[in-house]
């Protein structure tokens, strides 16, 4: 061996181990899926895994509920920041594929990711100290659920939300059913029923979203709410408030629905997906024709169970729409269309999934009831 390759291994070997180091100091190992710290007596979770985009998995909640219930509870913490590492994702959904594979071989996997996914999720929206969910970047599915019930969501010019679950075999769980029809008119059934994507400014216009800054200015809010005494609400409202008027980037700019609310409350008020389908077909526009198009490609059982639970969701109280939720999600689970749909899109990628039943009208009315009837032997999720 050269003089020559010996000292680069030598500087790599050198370099690990001060890389280690610091990990150490600073209590951030290699294998960190979400790393929490107290700062100033504020909570702060990262989700870690950026190659995922931050996809959440089972150890991620599982780290993240005990430590938010204890914060809430310790009488010192003032506040909760959750963000994600990277410049790409807060949060692009949860780890669907580690469940559908649990779900083929019975494992348990399949059903404790969805229920403790729905206690974190309505441990957030409970939540007793102000929640401030930074999401700058993809925001979809699992990481709605992570943000959206929070007292507060600052969106970025890079924040990218959507509930694109019809297109996989599935549904807008993490209380969308709670959310989704309280966004005014039949906006969140459009969201839902068509995954169609909001950017930037356009979160916020849409209600998702309480606030709008500039990425540039993300670590500056976060330090700013690090640096208040013992806040309460309103004065967490205050800063992302003045944050929030600063910032003037597309501030002037029509939100990228604004063309089409009225044909969205007049197209998607059908009290079944045939109706909205055939109200799509008679009124003929261009725009009209190109959301019909979307709902060809999704999954028949997953819209008619989608507008089901919105439907029943905005009676509903944010407790009993997540009950609602995990018996749609075992539904699901014992189906054919989930499996598919992550084939299709995510494992082979050839984004022709195969539905069963392969059109709306052959979904029965028992295919979508049996997704909402109480569990067997005390499976429910109660809270």
């Amino acid at each position: 061996m050269s003089l020559q390759i010996l000292c680069r291994r030598q500087t790599v070997c050198r370099v690990r181990l001060l890389t280690q180091q610091l990990r150490a100091m600073s209590g951030v190992s290699a294998e960190d899926d979400v790393i929490l710290e107290k700062i100033n007596k504020k909570g702060v979770i990262t989700l870690n895994r950026p190659k995922a985009l931050n996809a959440l998995n089972l150890s991620m909640i599982r780290k993240i509920y005990p430590q938010l219930k204890q914060w809430e509870e310790d009488g010192e913490t003032s506040l909760v920041i959750i963000k994600g590492s990277g410049e790409k994702s807060f949060c692009a959904g949860g780890d669907i594929k580690a469940v559908t594979d649990a779900g083929r071989k019975g494992d348990r996997l399949s059903a404790d990711f969805f229920r403790e996914e729905y206690i974190l999720n309505y441990a957030i929206g409970t939540l007793q100290i102000p929640y401030i969910a930074l999401i700058d970047g993809i925001t979809m599915g699992g990481g709605v659920g992570l943000s959206v019930h929070g007292h507060f969501r600052v969106a970025t010019p890079r924040t990218l939300f959507a509930m694109p679950e019809t297109g996989i075999g599935l549904f807008p769980d993490v209380g969308g059913g709670y959310f989704l029809p309280r966004l005014g008119g039949k906006l969140g059934i459009y969201l839902a029923l068509s995954g169609f994507r909001l950017r930037g400014r356009d979160v916020h216009k849409a209600g998702v979203a309480t606030h709008f800054v500039d990425q540039e200015q993300i670590a500056d809010v976060e330090k700013a709410l690090l640096d208040l005494d013992s806040p309460n609400e309103n004065e967490v409202r205050q800063v992302l408030d003045r944050y929030h008027q600063e910032c003037t980037v597309d501030k002037h700019k029509e939100f990228v629905l604004s063309p089409h609310l009225e044909k969205i409350d007049q197209l998607f008020c059908g009290d079944t997906v045939e109706d909205i389908m055939e109200a799509l077909r008679k009124d003929g526009s261009e725009w009209a024709n190109k959301q019909l198009q979307t709902l060809l490609k999704m999954s028949p059982t997953s819209m008619k169970i989608t507008l089901r639970q919105l439907q029943e969701g905005e009676r509903m109280s944010f407790a009993d729409c997540f009950t609602m939720e995990y018996r749609i999600s075992q539904g699901c689970i014992d189906g054919h269309d989930f499996y598919e749909g992550v084939r299709a899109l995510l494992v082979d990628k050839d984004n022709a999934p195969k539905w069963k039943p392969a059109t709306v009208e052959e979904v029965t009315q028992d295919i979508v009831e049996s997704h909402f009837k109480p569990l067997d032997f005390n499976r429910d999720l109660t809270l």
